[in-house]
């Protein structure tokens, strides 16, 4: 497929636009993360890159090669068809919620190298793309299928990060008493076993 095709699929136009650095995350917010040893919390933003996670957040990840952003996750990583159970559905919300960030800025470079990049790998990405569905995260619970613990059904919320445009801060929590809440504190005893430096203290 060439460029001007993928950039027709990103509704944009090749320019000389600067591509944005890397959005920040204020280290009061990774402390908070790290507040919640008992669910899995991230910050996320437009383009979906996961700027910021605690340690059952990349535990939760050990799946993926690297849990960098969520549309590779999702179509590029051969662990995507898996770990999301009802993989379809994600998919769909995935290109849905990265239509949102081209909305909010046609510009954005790395959102559209993103498109590019997926494009050029995934035909369901692309025939995905092509229906222009637009849509961003709220609550909604999900199945997960997780290589170390087994089937995880969480639900999660998403709020916006005040002063930090565009990032918002996704929660998971699982039914109290149930399987998934059983798993996920197998998880947390896995996640501090293995990893002994927070992410909190990385910049």
């Amino acid at each position: 497929m060439g460029t001007s095709v993928l950039f027709r699929l990103a509704d944009a136009v090749p320019g000389s636009v600067q591509t944005p650095a890397r959005p920040r995350v204020e280290q009061g917010l990774r402390e908070l993360l790290d507040a919640w040893p008992d669910t899995p919390a991230i910050i996320i933003d437009r383009r979906l890159d996961l700027l910021a996670g605690n340690a059952l957040a990349d535990a939760f990840y050990a799946d993926f090669a690297e849990a960098d952003n969520i549309v590779r996750m999702t179509f590029l990583d051969p662990a995507g068809g898996t770990f999301f159970a009802d993989w379809p559905r994600a998919a769909e919300a995935c290109v849905a919620n990265l239509r949102l960030a081209l909305g909010h800025d046609p510009n954005d470079r790395r959102a559209r190298r993103l498109v590019e990049e997926a494009s050029a790998v995934s035909p369901e990405f692309r025939r995905l793309w092509e229906r222009n569905d637009v849509r961003g995260k709220s609550h909604e619970t999900k199945t997960f299928q997780h290589r170390a613990v087994g089937e995880l059904t969480l639900s999660y919320h998403a709020f916006d990060v005040r002063g930090s445009a565009g990032q918002q801060l996704i929660v998971y929590r699982a039914e109290p008493h149930s399987r998934s809440a059983d798993a996920l504190r197998l998880l947390g005893t896995l996640a501090a076993g293995e990893r002994p430096v927070s992410s909190s203290a990385q910049s």
